[in-house]
């Protein structure tokens, strides 16, 4: 099995759009569909054919472009089953604790709400890839718009659970600011001092700061640490229960 081609770009303001390409078939995927245009352009600059579209969840900004892409390229849609209805977007739909094949990999989905109630990651397990849309980011999380924070925790614990080396694609750019309110919660982490100061560098250079992966979120994201102690002490909130920490957090962050 050759190894995938995975292709990142900047879509809209600061989303970022993914095709994953598959030499053996020729089969290619885009995970959301932020904005039809520069999906299409980089399909041509690489001669690859968009066969089927992953929607991570309904926001606009992650599924604007699916129409335009379905009608130009016939590409399969494959969404959350809690969405269905909603968008009418979606040729197949998925839940958690599903797999299904793609050429020849296999692909769970994990069940991700909080950010949205209908939010889905795609972890491609033979690649070691997931796919997490809004609700990890590099450094931080998604808004908890729908859901509660109860959800949100569980659904970053479930992200957590994958293997260190997971290389993890996110929906948007958010990562200096992320490091930014990290260092302000969690002053004491050289890790995360160290990664702020590289993620400046990258963004400085106009470079993205994505993918990451699970060993360096679990190090360095605040959201990931809501039950580590020492998290827990630097935020002055140390025995507390992990996920009044997490919403504790979440808070500040949404007023920093």
């Amino acid at each position: 099995m050759a190894a995938l081609e995975i292709v990142q770009f900047p879509a809209r303001s600061d989303n970022y759009a993914v095709l994953v390409h598959d030499p053996d078939s020729g089969a290619t995927a885009a995970i959301d569909a932020p904005e039809a245009d520069p999906i299409i352009e980089a399909l041509q600059a690489r001669g690859w054919v968009l066969t089927d579209i992953f929607v991570t969840h309904k926001h606009f900004d992650h599924i604007e472009g699916v129409p335009a892409l379905r009608e130009t390229f016939s590409a399969r849609t494959i969404g959350p089953r809690k969405s269905a209805a909603a968008t009418g977007l979606y040729d197949k739909t998925v839940e958690d604790g599903e797999t299904f094949k793609w050429a020849g990999r296999t692909i769970q989905v994990l069940e991700t709400p909080g950010h949205t109630l209908d939010h889905l990651a795609y972890y491609f397990t033979e690649d070691g890839v997931a796919f997490a849309g809004d609700t990890l980011f590099a450094l931080g999380c998604g808004r908890v718009f729908e859901g509660s924070a109860e959800q949100m925790w569980t659904s970053l614990q479930k992200l957590r659970a994958l293997p260190d080396e997971t290389v993890v694609y996110c929906g948007h750019e958010y990562t200096l600011a992320n490091a930014e309110f990290a260092v302000s919660v969690d002053p004491d982490n050289e890790k995360l001092a160290e990664r702020k100061t590289e993620v400046e560098a990258l963004r400085q250079d106009g470079q993205a700061t994505l993918p990451t992966t699970i060993a360096l979120e679990k190090a360095t994201n605040p959201f990931l640490r809501a039950d580590d102690p020492e998290f827990q002490k630097a935020i002055g909130m140390e025995g507390e229960e992990p996920v009044a920490v997490f919403a504790e957090t979440r808070k500040r962050k949404d007023n920093f």
